[in-house]
């Protein structure tokens, strides 16, 4: 584990492999191990993998006070790549870790030398049945005792890969800091702060989005504007829930690889892209 000081706190991370940098951004309530079924495939092509556990997840402690928020694991992504990757590392973000490398590609784009958005936040309307919803689940004691039931609805697990995923996170959030952070972090999705959809036109990076089309929080019509809007933008459709790198990862891994051989030049033969695919599993 290599462990960073963050404006959100101490950040570790596990590292793996040597080559360009890739840093996996999970979900809120996730650690970094939501990516272990895709780091052995990146790890063997040249990658060196870098899976970020947010303050409060897994082996980091608890967020410095008042950074637990979409904005502040934002700046945490942010001082991790440029800590660990100043020369520019391809991100990948899922859900709130979607939103922090969204923004991070906004802000930062010499850090960012390609872009994997995975079911991620930040662009979709802030309706108030959205808002209601986040404040809702922006409270610890409702958070905690419906969890069980709301990951299993998101993650429509259905492989030893997801259900591993799923028991884990659930596990997790018996932990009070834990359930604290995440809480604070949903509630933050209520401000416009945590609102990119006006910006998504300052993302200059290579960018590929991947939707599991299943998931019943972030709706695929969300991934398909955001893939719309950007400028060369792609987009994968996969028939699962949030977490399509565990889910599937044998479909996920091969779309990634093609998508950075691609975005970064690789010399070896790839199929064209087409723009949007739908993989059934």
């Amino acid at each position: 584990m290599t462990d960073v000081q963050t404006r959100g706190g101490v950040v570790s991370c596990r590292e793996r492999g040597i080559g360009l940098p890739v840093v996996l951004l999970p979900a809120a309530g996730h650690t970094g191990s939501d990516y272990d079924a895709i780091v052995p495939g990146l790890s063997r092509r040249y990658h060196r993998t870098i899976a970020v556990d947010w303050p409060g997840h897994g082996a980091s402690p608890a967020p410095t006070a008042g950074t637990a928020t979409a904005a502040g694991f934002a700046d945490a992504a942010e001082d991790v790549v440029q800590a660990l990757a100043p020369e520019g590392a391809v991100v990948i973000g899922n859900s709130v870790g979607g939103f922090a490398a969204a923004r991070l590609a906004i802000r930062r784009p010499d850090l960012v030398r390609a872009l994997v958005l995975v079911n991620t936040a930040g662009f979709v309307a802030r309706t108030p049945k959205v808002r209601v919803a986040c404040a809702t689940l922006g409270r610890p004691s409702v958070l905690r005792r419906v969890y069980p039931r709301f990951a299993a609805n998101y993650m429509r697990a259905a492989r030893d890969e997801d259900r591993r995923v799923l028991r884990d996170t659930v596990a997790g959030m018996r932990d009070p800091v834990r359930v604290q952070t995440v809480a604070s972090v949903w509630r933050s999705f209520t401000r416009d702060e945590s609102d990119l959809r006006a910006d998504v036109r300052g993302i200059t990076a290579p960018t590929l989005v991947v939707w599991g089309a299943r998931d019943p929080n972030i709706p695929v019509a969300a991934g398909r504007a955001l893939a719309a809007a950007l400028p060369g933008g792609r987009m994968l459709e996969l028939d699962c829930g949030h977490v399509p790198f565990a889910s599937a990862p044998e479909a996920f891994g091969g779309a990634l690889h093609l998508f950075l051989a691609q975005a970064l030049g690789d010399d070896r033969p790839v199929a064209p892209p087409r723009p949007i695919s739908v993989v059934r599993l």
